[in-house]
């Protein structure tokens, strides 16, 4: 995979090491890439507008992933969400695909499951 047209992938999460082994993971696959600890930070660093995919998890400090994708869907922005989370269950995987996520994977997350989902995702957007 390389980068397609300056397309961004941004991750949100609060876990400063799965920022980094995901941020890595990414850029070695020629992805531009940014992180942020936090569903405020993301929506305060101007980033949305750059954003072609976001990687999300569901349980943070504050605003959380689901909090973050309401957000979005009330401000009528339209960008591909693949959620990671170490707590999901089929509920919360079936609320989140109803808000509109593209993709639902558990931690640890397997690094060919996440590309394939960006492919998908980037390959939409």
């Amino acid at each position: 995979m390389t980068e397609q047209n300056g397309r961004m992938v941004s991750i949100v999460d609060d876990d400063a090491s799965l920022r980094r082994s995901l941020r890595n993971l990414l850029t070695s696959v020629g992805l531009r890439v940014e992180t942020f600890e936090s569903a405020e930070v993301f929506l305060e660093s101007g980033s949305l507008d750059k954003t072609s995919c976001l990687v999300l998890d569901l349980q943070m400090p504050g605003m959380g992933g689901l909090g973050l994708m309401r957000h979005l869907a009330e401000s009528d922005t339209r960008i591909p969400v693949i959620i990671v989370t170490a707590h999901g269950d089929d509920d919360m995987r079936q609320r989140t695909l109803q808000v509109g996520a593209i993709a639902f994977l558990e931690k640890p997350v397997r690094g060919p499951a996440l590309l394939e989902a960006i492919r998908s995702a980037i390959g939409a957007a």
